[in-house]
């Protein structure tokens, strides 16, 4: 039987405001965790995405965190992403207030200015980013030298993105006998160098996948025709309600949300070109209703943080075993139920079988399912139109004058080919957007990016 976190230890103070908003039983990985920080030992912990790591340190760090002075932070948690920040953050103020101390984030991206009014008031605890936290400590506005509590989540995200080199440098400036708790997807590679490094004797706490109570996430491996795969992933969305769809590169992402309108699926598109504005809008969008898929390179993967997303659709095969956990991690998450389906085209039969081998997936390959006709789950085209328009927003290559996202930019004037069947890449988007075939440069640009970043 799952312990109730008054069981572990947290007082009713955090555990009474958590059982009203229905949390009263720990998982595997809290059970594992919050003991050993509460006793303060450092933690290394290995657990899936969406297995609640954040509870995991969030009760220790609410209850352990002391009050700090302006500009110098009692305690640092580090996050590969903007949005897995925000994630992080909205769920240590509910824990922090009882106490009154006080949690702000820090990620590049936006202005300096509101970031500085947090610090010069005070930050008990603060939330960000890698570069923009090491951006200001380099302008002597941040100071780590009172952090006694440390935590670093997605360290594997970390190592990936090339952060860890910034995390080690910001973890030499903090006091030396601080507590410090990892939680990864992987503890191997340059995370166990970080381990070894920097925690002291650390409690190691792994959980494996299938070991989330109650969670149930179904893997199909589907072999269909490039042209129907936005087809598909419109029945797939009318069939299990909020989806997510991964593609490779920003431009696909932006051209597949503009072809899903087309189909009658209200979507929005999420990567790394955005303003970290645009990329809000679009995860407000689909978390509250107004969009049906959300489209998404892997650079947003680890910070979409959506309950009750159905399905998540590999409309482009992951990169790596890695990558394809932290897609499909965006369902199924916390005991709910899930569908992860991955889109096999020709050419990628390949590396989807090498993705099942190294995941022990025992999913054969199959034929998708013949479509319904766009009609038998199309919105009226009044209603999906608003909805959709953010996903081609400068899906196009912009002219040498229009800012991506500026308000009131000119649409392309670029000629282009007319508009094709939905799937074949042809077309224009909604406010006159091109979402058609690359020009050359795009095509270059592309194939150096290999994938989103």
């Amino acid at each position: 039987m799952p312990s109730t976190f008054l069981d572990l230890g947290v007082p009713e103070a955090v555990s009474g405001p958590l059982a009203q908003r229905g949390i009263a039983t720990a998982f595997p990985i809290q059970e594992l965790a919050i003991p050993a920080a509460l006793a303060g030992r450092d933690v290394c912990g290995r657990a899936p995405t969406g297995s609640g790591k954040t509870l995991a340190f969030g009760i220790p760090l609410a209850l352990r965190v002391e009050r700090a002075k302006p500009f110098h932070p009692k305690a640092l948690v580090l996050a590969p992403t903007r949005e897995l920040a925000q994630q992080i953050d909205g769920e240590l103020q509910p824990l922090l207030a009882p106490s009154g101390r006080r949690t702000a984030t820090f990620y590049g991206g936006v202005s300096f200015v509101p970031q500085m009014k947090n610090l010069r008031r005070g930050v008990d605890v603060a939330v960000g980013c890698p570069g923009r936290i090491a951006d200001l400590v380099n302008q002597g506005n941040l100071h780590l030298d009172q952090v006694s509590f440390v935590v670093i989540d997605e360290a594997d995200r970390m190592a990936d993105m090339g952060f860890l080199p910034e995390v080690r440098r910001l973890l030499d400036l903090v006091r030396p006998d601080r507590q410090t708790l990892l939680f990864s997807a992987t503890l191997d590679g340059d995370v166990d160098v970080l381990i070894r490094g920097y925690q002291n004797d650390p409690v190691r706490c792994e959980v494996q996948a299938d070991d989330r109570d109650g969670t149930r996430t179904e893997h199909r491996f589907e072999r269909i025709a490039p042209d129907r795969r936005i087809e598909r992933t419109a029945d797939l969305v009318a069939s299990h309600g909020p989806t997510v769809v991964f593609c490779r590169t920003k431009y696909g992402a932006d051209r597949v949300a503009a072809q899903l309108g087309k189909a009658g699926v209200a979507a929005v598109a999420i990567h790394g070109g955005r303003s970290q504005a645009q990329r809000q809008t679009a995860l407000d969008t689909f978390s509250r209703g107004r969009a049906q898929a959300l489209v998404a390179t892997d650079v947003a993967a680890r910070g979409i943080h959506v309950d009750d997303v159905g399905c998540v659709v590999h409309f482009d095969l992951p990169a790596d075993p890695k990558d394809y956990v932290h897609r499909s991690g965006r369902t199924g998450r916390a005991g709910a139920t899930g569908v992860v389906v991955s889109l096999v085209v020709d050419g990628v039969r390949g590396q989807a079988r090498r993705l099942q081998e190294a995941l022990a997936l025992p999913v054969a390959l199959v034929d998708a399912p013949a479509g319904s006709a766009p009609s038998t789950h199309a919105a009226p085209r009044t209603e999906h139109v608003a909805a959709a328009a953010p996903a081609a927003v400068n899906a196009g290559r912009p002219g040498p004058d229009r800012r991506p996202g500026r308000p009131g930019a000119a649409p392309a004037t670029r000629r282009h080919r007319p508009g094709g069947p939905a799937g074949n890449g042809g077309g224009s988007g909604p406010n006159g957007a091109r979402t058609g075939r690359p020009g050359s440069r795009q095509r270059r640009r592309e194939r150096a990016e290999g994938r989103d970043s």
